[in-house]
Order: C-alpha cells, then structure tokens, then sequence
C-alpha cells in the first residue's frame, strides 16, 4: 500500500499567514455615511449577526502554520471601479467611500454592501510591518474572484486569475517596515465562470488576505511506502526557498499522547527517508491525525498528516473503492457551499462546521463538494472529523447554445486559450489541496459543463490529474458524457438510483464493470417551507415548482427518503453500487430539496431513519465483500 504525507502551502478563506503579535489592523477611516453594517440579507442564519468585524480569525493555513503572522481579514474601504482599464489608475492615497467586510462576497448582506452586478471593484487597507520582520514578507490571498491586480505603496504587485485559487504576492521590497503601509486591490468578476452561479449576482465569492513573514521552508512533501501495518517507510523531500542542503529535522507526534514516533534529520532538498512504527489508520470512524514539524535553522512549520490509502481493485469480482485495501461504501450529500447571508462565504467556521457535523449526525461519511473550493479550515475541519471529500474542480460555463445567422443551432463550447486555462486551474487545484487526508477524489467534469466533446479531453485530463496526484481516485465525468476515462462508471438520475445497474437513462451511460460503479447524484426530493425560512425573492420563490419532486408533508418527504434509500440498498444487495451522492445539504435559494433549510434552522430528516438506513448501507456492503454472499443478481 502507498501512504502518503505531504506539507504543501494551502491558502484559504480567512487570512492566510505567518503570525505576528500584531493581529488586528487598523484601517483607514472612511466618512460616516459609508460606515460598515450588515445589510439585512433575505433570508439570515443563526451566526448573521454575530459575525462582527474581525472574522475568521483562526490561522488560516493549518497545514503550514508559524508563528510570526498578521490577519488582514476585517474592515477594508471599496467603491466600484470602471473595468479593468482601472488598473492604470489606482487610488492611492484615496478615500473609497464605503466600507465593506473582507473577507465576503459584496452581493451578500455581510459584506456591508450587498450590491448588484458589482462586476470590477477597488478595495484597499493599510497595515504595519513589524520592523522585527527581516525574512521575506508575503501577502496571502485565500481567494480573489476572478482576476485580482494587486499594488502596495502606489506600487505594482502582482496579478493573479482563478476565482477559487489562493495565491502569494512577494512584497519584501515593497513594504517599509515598522510603518504603515496602503494596499490596493481591483478586482474583476467572471460572468460566465462555472457552475450554479453563472452570471448570478454573486461573483466575489471569497475575498481575504493575510500578511506573512517567510521563512526558509517552503514546501515538504514526503510519500510513505507501506508493506505492513507496523512500520512505514517515510520517503521524504523538504523543499525550501533558497535550493541549499542545510540541515533540516522532521518530527512527528501522536496528537494523543504529545509523543514524539519518529525523528529524522537530514539536508534540504534532498530525497531521505525514515520509519514511523505501528501508525493508526485514518478512516472516517477513527480520524487519527499526527503532527508535524519541519525545523530548519530558525523557521519552523507545524503542520499535520493522516496514514491511509484510497485506491480500487476488485472484491468478489467488482470494481470497488477501497480504504486502507478494504471497500468501503462512500456516502454523503452534493454539498454546494451556498449562504444566505454570506453566499459564497460561511459567517464562520463554527456555521461551517455545522453542515459537516449534520453529515455526520445523521451516519454520512462522505461529502462531494459541488463547483467549489472551500478554505483550508473547511478541509481541515473534513479530516479532523472523518468525512471524506469528493471534490469537483470549478466548471465552465454549463452546456449552453446560441443560433447563427443561418438559423442553425451551435453549442457554447470552450476555445483554446479558455480550456488551457481550465486546465492549469485544475493543475494548481490539485496542487494545494492534495496534502488532505479527507479528500479521496478528483471531479474533472460535471454533467457536461464546458466538456469539450472532439478528442475526449477528459483522458488528457485525468492523466494530468493522476500524475499530480497518483493517491487518489479521479471521477472524470461525474454523470454524462461518460467516455471511459477515470476510475468511475458515475451516474446521475432523479429521484431514484441507477447505481452500477443493467439499465439506465440518458444522458448518463450503461454501467462499465471495468470501473467502480458508483451513483453521483440522486434524491433531490423536496419539501417546501414557511417564507421564515425561505430565501425571499420572488424569482427564486417562483423557481420551487421546478424541484425534482415536491412532498407535501414532512412525513410524506421522510417516507420517500426512506424509500429511495431503500432501493438503492437493493442495488448494493443486487448489483455493483459502491456508492451514492445525496441532493443535497441545504437548500439554495429556490432550491428546496436540502437535509437542512437554507437558514440552517429546520433539519428534514427523521434522524433515527436516516441513520438505520445508511447503516444499513454500510451492512450491505461490508456482506458483498464476503465470498460466501453473492449478489443474487450476476452481472
């Protein structure tokens, strides 16, 4: 078995950062009329107004953690800019006009300004350099949406594109230490980006940054070679900044204990190795995490790591997913990350957590994270707690067409120059996120969104994706358009299963026994609510109709939850499901078809059910993989 322990820099939503004792920042003041407020949103949650002006204050990288950091997140000043010819004019040195929440979407009632089609915006702070901090100084972004043209001191930057992708700009010699210093920020939005929220007024999905002293260490990445459960063999390189061989130390604890298992010196940049004697497993019942401490000269970096595998192979003849060399049956809810306060941004970690924890409360061990990226704590929060993470790379534009001049229909359909950038952002998507332990898969294509059909890019994909990441497990097409690549044969079909079955429906594909079969979207049944927890805008209150199927009572949506559930146990029992995707955590907006309401505040599922069904699930599963059970029904 492979084993694998990386410590790669991952920048998330709130601050990224090296700390330093100054942590709160003080910003510029802006005239009284454009003082910040959360506006009343349409719909709010239990944390709405408890967010207050210093939000996500926790370290925001926790798998490269120092000491010595600063959080921007707080009160910044915004105002519109004009497009992206803005940039040759930046407003240094200016008043914006009106404050504003970092980090937030600006169409959101957080955000202060809960605006319309804010397509390009400045946004600008100051803060202060300890004088202390004589190693390069880093700005960390968790996210900009989508194009982000960064100036410090009335001085060029850097630029960065990717709406879901966190990013570091140098700014050593740009910033005057044990002084104050002015940063600005346009942005421009994507509107015809990705996913659900294709041209919705919702386009800055995650704005935050953080300041950072760095020192030397700058990537780990170790791989473990497993060939019995005692001892696992710890191949491992640190790479640092500056491409010297100085002495660098390893030091892994049991977070249990605060014992130290294994210690290993040796020089940078260079392949070693050492052991870790008789590890626990990660698995979603028991999350073991170790920490990890790479020291070299005077910079030091917690961070943590998990021992376990996912791969595939066959169990009495059908392709299944295996953790640790054993089936497991993957579980969980289409999980699209969606507030109505926040939209794209949780209030904080304690309402993000509280999706996680719902998963759980109800016997889920798996979430697919839909056309999203999260923060580095929401990841965090996934291997802390044992929910494994399908993750979806952010799609383009849905399949959509247009009619020519002579009357003949043409899809949308990426160009060069865009699908090339579909792919580097997957390249760095995988990049920064593939040193968690929760996540167990890559999405490349959902439901045909911008999937290219001449050539069957989705095979160039999937290499490219595995050479990244040879660890995990890569859904190349997760519902149509299924050609072949990836280690799925995923399905998609409302509101009953068709998981690894001899029939089907288009647009997705016959069951391929060469692959895990595996059911990557079904339910979606719903049940509408009260306006008290309904997102109050009348075109998405007029959008209700359209869910899958609307159950009038909650009785009524539990009796046929129970009964989708069981038929999909019948397809474990039966035929070669390995797995299925819930529609979906919440509601979203006119979407009503969610386990909890879009507030949060009404859990639908008669949790004692839910549980007993997905326990049975797992039942049904762990007996296929005893010989002397076999499916009544050969494939």
């Amino acid at each position: 078995m492979m084993f694998q322990l990386k410590l790669v820099p991952c920048v998330a939503l709130a601050s990224l950062s090296i700390l330093a004792e100054a942590r709160t920042l003080t910003p510029r003041q802006t005239n009284s009329t454009g003082a910040y407020s959360v506006k009343t949103p349409p719909l709010d949650t239990p944390w709405t107004y408890s967010v207050g002006t210093n939000p996500w204050s926790e370290y925001p990288r926790p798998q490269l953690e120092r000491s010595q950091w600063q959080n921007l997140n707080g009160i910044w000043q915004y105002r519109n800019a004009t497009g992206t010819d803005a940039v040759n004019n930046p407003p240094f040195n200016q008043t914006l006009g009106q404050e504003v929440l970092i980090p937030s979407c600006l169409e959101s009632g957080l955000s202060g300004i809960q605006g319309n089609w804010t397509r390009y915006s400045w946004f600008s702070t100051s803060f202060s350099v300890p004088s202390t901090w004589t190693e390069k100084t880093l700005l960390n972004f968790g996210a900009v949406d989508y194009e982000a043209w960064i100036y410090v001191n009335g001085q060029y930057a850097g630029f960065n594109r990717g709406g879901y992708l966190a990013f570091t700009v140098d700014v050593t010699d740009l910033v005057t230490l044990g002084s104050s210093n002015e940063l600005c920020v346009e942005r421009a939005a994507s509107g015809s980006r990705s996913g659900s929220n294709l041209l919705r007024p919702n386009t800055l999905r995650r704005f935050n940054s953080l300041l950072v002293l760095m020192g030397k260490v700058r990537t780990a990445i170790q791989d473990q070679c497993v060939d019995n459960a005692d001892t696992i063999p710890v191949n491992a390189t640190i790479h640092t900044s500056a491409n010297s061989t100085s002495e660098v130390t390893i030091t892994v604890c049991d977070r249990k204990s605060n014992g130290t298992i294994a210690t290993y010196t040796g020089g940078a940049n260079t392949a070693s190795s050492f052991s870790v004697d008789s590890p626990s497993l990660w698995t979603p019942d028991t999350p073991t995490l170790y920490d990890v401490t790479v020291t070299l000269g005077q910079d030091v970096v917690s961070s943590y790591t998990a021992f376990r595998t996912i791969s595939r192979g066959q169990v009495n003849g059908i392709e299944r997913p295996l953790l640790n060399g054993e089936f497991i049956f993957l579980f969980g809810t289409l999980d699209q990350g969606f507030w109505p306060d926040g939209i794209y941004t949780p209030p904080n970690r304690e309402a993000m957590v509280f999706d996680l924890n719902t998963l759980k409360q109800v016997g889920m061990n798996m979430v697919r994270k839909h056309i999203k990226v999260e923060t580095a704590l929401f990841y965090q929060a996934c291997d802390e707690m044992g929910l494994m993470v399908i993750q979806d790379q952010p799609s383009l534009r849905p399949l959509q067409s247009r009619t020519l001049d002579n009357c003949t229909v043409q899809n949308i359909l990426p160009d060069a120059a865009q699908q090339a950038e579909f792919q580097r952002q997957l390249e760095v998507l995988v990049k920064q996120h593939r040193n968690y332990p929760s996540i167990v898969t890559w999405v490349v294509y959902n439901e045909g969104w911008g999937q290219l059909i001449d050539g069957y890019p989705e095979f160039g994909l999937t290499d490219v994706v595995r050479s990244l990441d040879p660890t995990r497990l890569v859904d190349s097409t997760t519902g149509w358009y299924d050609h072949g690549a990836g280690d799925f044969s995923d399905n998609h079909h409302y509101a009953n299963a068709q998981c690894g079955t001899p029939w089907y429906s288009t647009a997705s594909s016959p069951y391929d026994p060469k692959r895990i079969g595996f059911q990557g979207e079904f339910g979606g049944i719903g049940e509408n609510t009260t306006i008290d927890h309904l997102w109050n805008v009348q075109a998405a209150i007029n959008t209700i109709n359209q869910t899958y199927e609307i159950d009038e009572t909650n009785d009524i949506w539990n009796y046929r939850s129970h009964f989708l559930l069981t038929e999909l146990l019948s397809q474990v029992e039966q035929f070669a499901c390995s797995g299925g995707v819930w529609t979906q955590t919440t509601d979203v907006e006119g979407e009503v078809n969610g386990l909890l309401t879009y507030d949060r505040r009404v859990l639908r599922p008669n949790v004692a059910q839910w549980q007993s069904d997905i326990k049975a699930l797992y039942g049904a599963a762990a007996a296929r993989t005893n010989g002397s059970t076999p499916a009544p029904y050969l494939l």
